[in-house]
């Protein structure tokens, strides 16, 4: 029978899951943020991934796993009690996720719930995260070291889970019967074929009856187990982008004033310009430390060892996003700092020689005179 001739798929149970992530410290106190939140009675864990063995993919460091307060969401004209979840990560990152629970949903309007869940937490409509990061923030502020001002800088990802249809369903299958693309496009109008390949290129399966597909800021996970350690992943994939992008813009903006104080040191009096240039150049180095050391925590945020499937969709997932370009335009300011603090350091040395170099002369000068003028 054709498949198109066959009834819509009905999503029996699923989720959609709207996910955003913020920057909002240098570093967090994991310990701490679990000792605050537990002196408010609330639920805190460590997150791990659920169905896969810790020696296969694991967190360098787990985050902690927070539950907040439910909120209501307008979807469409109709009020929606959602759930709210929180991770805080080590490295000064937090992720707020709400989730749409779905239940005896006819495809298409699964589709349609996804796209209005998207204009609900999107630009366009009120914006329910600045509440949520608020009042995250301030149950956590004792665990931020280093706190930064509220940044426009995020990340968002918003996933569509189905975890039964009406009818057994293998990955072949519902590919069949359901068109995917406007689900990951949010767009009705119909894609070119190459716009559509685009969409559909980054596929996974592990059994016949599970399926994963990614795009840039969108995924569809088919998952009758109920495991979320694919969610997981992506997640800690944002995560790893928004640090890079943090780091990338935190560099942007101090490349121009490192070059204005080198400039400004070599306008200075040459005399004291050794122990000027050694100051400055040490600020440099501890920049780039700091720098480095949060990178290589973000790195190494998610180890993946002998899980082959999870760190297929894991690569791919840095690969969409783009961390790699990111990293690599990190690591040449970075380049550019350390080459400035080895110029630096070799000035002050130069300088500093000469300086000595005149003082010989100097006390030549002071000897000679003093052995004409002796009686």
């Amino acid at each position: 029978m054709d498949p198109a001739a066959l009834p819509e798929p009905v999503v029996r149970t699923g989720a959609i899951i709207a996910v955003r992530l913020f920057d909002v410290a240098y570093a967090i106190d994991l310990a701490t943020v679990e000792r605050v939140w537990a002196a408010q009675a609330r639920p805190a864990s460590r997150g791990r991934l659920t169905a896969t063995p810790p020696k296969a993919v694991a967190f360098d460091v787990p985050p902690v796993a927070l539950v907040l307060d439910p909120i209501t969401l307008v979807l469409d004209r109709a009020t929606v009690a959602v759930e709210v979840s929180a991770r805080v990560y080590d490295f000064g990152a937090i992720s707020i996720s709400v989730r749409v629970p779905v239940r005896d949903l006819a495809w298409s309007d699964f589709v349609a719930l996804v796209s209005a869940v998207d204009r609900c937490v999107g630009e366009d409509q009120p914006d329910p995260w600045a509440d949520l990061l608020h009042q995250l923030r301030t149950a956590i502020t004792p665990g931020l070291r280093r706190p930064g001002a509220s940044s426009a800088l995020q990340e968002g990802y918003l996933i569509g889970v189905v975890h039964t249809f009406d009818q057994e369903m293998t990955a072949s299958r519902l590919q069949e019967r359901v068109d995917l693309v406007p689900l990951l496009s949010g767009e009705r109008r119909r894609l070119s074929d190459g716009a559509r390949q685009d969409l559909l290129r980054q596929r996974f399966s592990y059994y016949t009856d599970d399926l994963v597909v990614l795009t840039w800021d969108r995924a569809f996970i088919l998952e009758p187990r109920g495991d979320s350690d694919v969610i997981d992943v992506l997640e800690v994939a944002n995560a790893q982008l928004l640090e890079m992008r943090y780091y990338d813009e935190l560099l942007d903006d101090e490349l121009p004033r490192m070059y204005d104080r080198v400039a400004a040191e070599r306008g200075r009096l040459a005399l004291l310009s050794a122990r000027r240039f050694a100051n400055l150049a040490r600020c440099f180095q501890t920049l780039v430390a700091e720098v480095t050391e949060l990178t290589e925590r973000v790195d190494n945020a998610l180890q993946v060892t002998e899980d082959v499937y999870l760190a297929r969709i894991y690569s791919a997932a840095l690969e969409l996003f783009r961390v790699s370009t990111v990293s690599a335009a990190v690591d040449r300011k970075l380049a550019i700092i350390r080459d400035t603090y080895s110029a630096l350091y070799d000035e002050a040395s130069s300088s500093r020689s000469e300086l000595l170099e005149i003082l010989v002369v100097l006390l030549i000068v002071v000897e000679i005179v003093l052995a004409i003028i002796r009686p």
